[in-house]
């Protein structure tokens, strides 16, 4: 059995004791840090999370601290989301763009105050571009990695867990929103938010030291409702499209391409560095786009790399991820095709690394 070489370079985090305890059988490398991906197995902890409530060690989503007079500037020059209506207390869903409009990558942004913000990121060294931003247009901001480590409670009695630690008020934070709540005398910032579609929170602690009270304090209150600890499931991920940044979308793609557009307001988020690029996206449309691909499979093999899409001999595309789902009873996948395939309906074959097989897209995802 393959297994991981432990170094300073590749850091645990507050919570991994928990993660160890509770039987985590697979990582994997995740912004330079240990990310779970299997506990009992995929589709059991697959069922679990749509049934019950975990707590997810996504300490490896690492963030980007922007604070000072031009906070706000730097953050709006780096995405096409017009950000200005945004006020303390909301996370933005924000893609991150290059000079050419390229996905570089796509965190949430939370807004702490106006001159300071977090950019929670996904798996790509952000934080030297953003400084590199800063720096090359002189901005009066400081730019590093606070020591801060996300916990997320996901799953349909995530309400119910986390009352039980925080109190009922909890329950009334709204969607992409965060308050502040106490605990062991420190304030963290609970967001609702997180990478599954079955609802959840996110909490964010600063400081690592008290990361196993925490966690144990949420296992304990989640005896009731069946809490395991968990980690984000690559099946349930897939059937809601949650992309996933290196894997579905890289600097090559544009938001246009990944599905993105909705969150360009390329006309007024002036100052993006990709604002010129985008614009003639916008304006000519994209030529390939992320879809939902249905394969008729009972098993698969993993996709740990890209899987054509054929429209007879002709590749119109590729297959970034993949996996069974239990629910459908089919294979689920994500797709990036091109215009002149991606229609509802179109048919076309796979070429997986142990076959091909046929295969169907849709424009949305299953959940």
């Amino acid at each position: 059995m393959t297994s991981i070489s432990p170094s300073r370079r590749l850091r645990r985090t507050p919570f991994s004791d928990g993660v160890e305890a509770a039987g985590v059988s697979a990582y994997t490398i995740y912004n330079h840090m240990l990310l779970p991906t299997v506990f009992r197995s995929v589709e059991e902890d697959y069922r679990h999370l749509k049934e019950a409530v975990q707590i997810w060690d996504v300490a490896a989503e690492r963030q980007v601290e922007v604070r000072g007079p031009d906070a706000a500037k730097l953050i709006q020059m780096l995405t096409p989301r017009d950000l200005r209506g945004m006020l303390p207390g909301q996370c933005y869903y924000m893609p991150v763009v290059d000079e050419t409009g390229g996905m570089l990558n796509d965190p949430v942004v939370v807004k702490l105050a106006e001159d300071r913000w977090w950019i929670s990121i996904a798996d790509s060294d952000l934080l030297y571009w953003v400084k590199g931003v800063a720096y090359g247009y002189r901005l009066d901001v400081l730019v590093d990695e606070p020591d801060v480590s996300p916990l997320a409670v996901q799953g349909p009695k995530a309400d119910d867990l986390m009352a039980n630690v925080f109190g009922d008020s909890v329950r009334d934070i709204r969607f992409f929103r965060f308050g502040w709540y106490e605990f062991q005398g420190r304030d963290l910032a609970i967001a609702r938010s997180g990478y599954s579609k079955q609802g959840g929170f996110e909490i964010y602690l600063e400081g690592g030291e008290i990361g196993m009270d925490l966690w144990n304090a949420l296992m304990e209150a989640g005896r009731p409702y069946d809490v395991r600890a968990g980690c984000p499931n690559g099946i349930e991920r897939i059937e809601g499209g949650l992309l996933s940044y290196g894997n579905d979308m890289t600097d090559d793609n544009t938001p246009h391409e990944c599905g993105l557009g909705r969150f360009c307001n390329t006309a007024t988020a002036v100052g993006c560095i990709g604002r010129d690029a985008l614009l003639r996206v916008a304006k000519e449309g994209p030529v390939q786009q992320v879809r939902a691909i249905a394969i008729d499979a009972k098993t698969l093999p993993s996709c740990d790399r890209y899987w054509p899409l054929m429209a007879g001999e002709k590749r119109v595309g590729r297959v970034s991820s993949a996996a069974i789902s239990p629910d459908f009873g089919c294979g689920v996948a994500v797709g990036m095709v091109r215009m002149t395939h991606w229609d509802e309906g179109t048919q076309l074959r796979v070429e997986t690394t142990e076959g091909a097989y046929d295969a169907k897209v849709y424009e949305k995802f299953w959940i």
